[in-house]
């Protein structure tokens, strides 16, 4: 039975201006009218290679006064929502394409899911990676079945010498891009966030550059019910995909960082299906501060005891930095769409999260070096409930006074109300105290 309604109109005149780009040579032939039937198809096909992940009531919905459900992509296999499309990509080759195989050049979430998909199906898989990439994701990438290679200092050198195998051995080249079938993969998270979660006032996804996520859940989304609010949120600092928006076309000259903190959030638009979809099917796209980001890790860490990247909890960020206050008293899902974050990175996020969050203060001030000083201060930090993290003491490399010491000090406070006493109380005992800025 043919489903036909206003949105798959709008999903249809969507594309219809689309220019045909020769720049991908992977999948270039797969760029046609993404419609709600391909979505329907996609579930169908991939529900047994992935995860029907919880979409679930949080902790956090009083703290921001709305009804939060959460849909936890970040507990597929790879840890990443990408693995949908991949997979239903994948299982859409020829059959003569995968016996020959396939070769992508990238450290990605996108390159991760490839290789542990094409590896359970039997297709040869090969993973072209910089010498600069950490040996965690390389041993994780051998882990999931594939082929590593390393090549090359920069993503550029190994994206050339992948092309090159790929055009003398028969591979199929994939990198992500947004051909109908890669969206309509993605757009199944759509489609399970709308059985999962009923009456829904609004959807929060990630954007940026890579927007696949936010172009393909909106399309089934809307055609489901075309009331339902669809944000993205990006990074202020790689604000993409409102650029791409304002120019009508995506934008090939942004300055993106190549730091693994930010993953696809700073990725470069990838393709004109999406950014099209989105630009007919999105409600609203806000940008958020990295500060916002790493709060938004630190509050999903403490409430849903989950640990996610950047790009997975920059869709709770939007609410912590109070983007969307026209959201108050209404039932909201937000997509944690990965959770692969390097644990020498985690430690540094959550470090700093604290700081911001006022959760970690940091003071110095000036005491007489007489028995008895040290211990009058630790009362005062007993008697605020000030948790001491570290302290140190200073003798010889001082301004002060002669038989002086220069105490600093590291402690752990509940929230900014409680730091705010804690201060009040020191510079009343030591006025010369200093405390360090966030």
């Amino acid at each position: 039975m043919k489903i036909v309604s206003r949105n798959e109109e709008l999903l249809r005149d969507a594309l219809s201006r689309i220019p045909q780009s020769s720049s991908r040579t992977s999948l270039s032939s797969s760029n046609k009218l993404i419609r709600f039937e391909d979505i329907s198809a996609a579930a169908f096909k991939i529900q047994c290679g992935v995860q029907k992940t919880p979409c679930m009531y949080s902790r956090l919905s009083k703290q921001y006064g709305m009804d939060i459900y959460l849909k936890k992509e970040f507990l597929q296999y790879t840890g990443s929502v990408k693995e949908r499309g991949v997979l239903y990509l994948l299982t859409s080759l020829p059959q003569d394409q995968q016996r020959k195989g396939v070769i992508v050049a990238s450290d990605s979430n996108f390159s991760m899911a490839v290789a542990y998909h094409a590896s359970e199906l039997r297709i040869p898989v090969f993973v072209i990676m910089s010498t600069s990439t950490s040996p965690a994701r390389v041993k994780m990438c051998r882990e999931y079945g594939a082929m590593v290679i390393s090549y090359g200092t920069t993503a550029k050198d190994s994206q050339t010498h992948a092309r090159r195998l790929a055009q003398e051995n028969g591979y199929l080249y994939l990198e992500e891009e947004d051909s109908a079938v890669y969206l309509s993969g993605l757009g199944t998270v759509g489609l399970e966030v709308y059985e999962q979660v009923p009456k829904l006032d609004a959807v929060i996804f990630p954007a940026g550059g890579h927007c696949g996520l936010l172009a393909g859940s909106a399309a089934a989304l809307k055609h489901l019910n075309p009331h339902i609010s669809i944000i993205g949120v990006e990074s202020e600092s790689f604000p993409v995909l409102q650029q791409s928006l304002k120019a009508g076309h995506p934008t090939e000259d942004q300055a993106c960082s190549n730091h693994h903190f930010y993953g696809d959030v700073s990725g470069l638009c990838f393709g004109s299906n999406s950014l099209q979809l989105t630009g007919k099917l999105v409600d609203k796209v806000v940008a958020v501060r990295e500060e916002d980001i790493l709060i938004s890790m630190l509050r999903l860490l403490e409430y849903e005891r989950a640990t996610v990247d950047a790009e997975g909890a920059i869709g709770l960020a939007a609410l912590v930095a109070g983007k969307l206050p026209e959201l108050k008293g209404k039932r909201v899902a937000i997509v944690i769409c990965s959770g692969n974050l390097e644990l020498h990175l985690l430690q540094q996020c959550i470090a700093r999260a604290l700081t911001l969050d006022n959760r970690v203060c940091r003071f110095s001030l000036v005491l007489s070096d007489c028995p008895g000083d040290i211990s009058k201060l630790l009362e005062i930090l007993a008697r605020e409930e000030a948790r001491v993290l570290d302290i140190k003491q200073e003798r010889t490399f001082v301004t002060s006074e002669l038989f002086t010491v220069e105490v600093t000090c590291t402690v752990e406070t509940r929230d900014k109300i409680h730091a705010a006493q804690l201060r009040n109380a020191l510079l009343e005992r030591y006025p010369t105290a200093a405390w360090t800025e966030r």
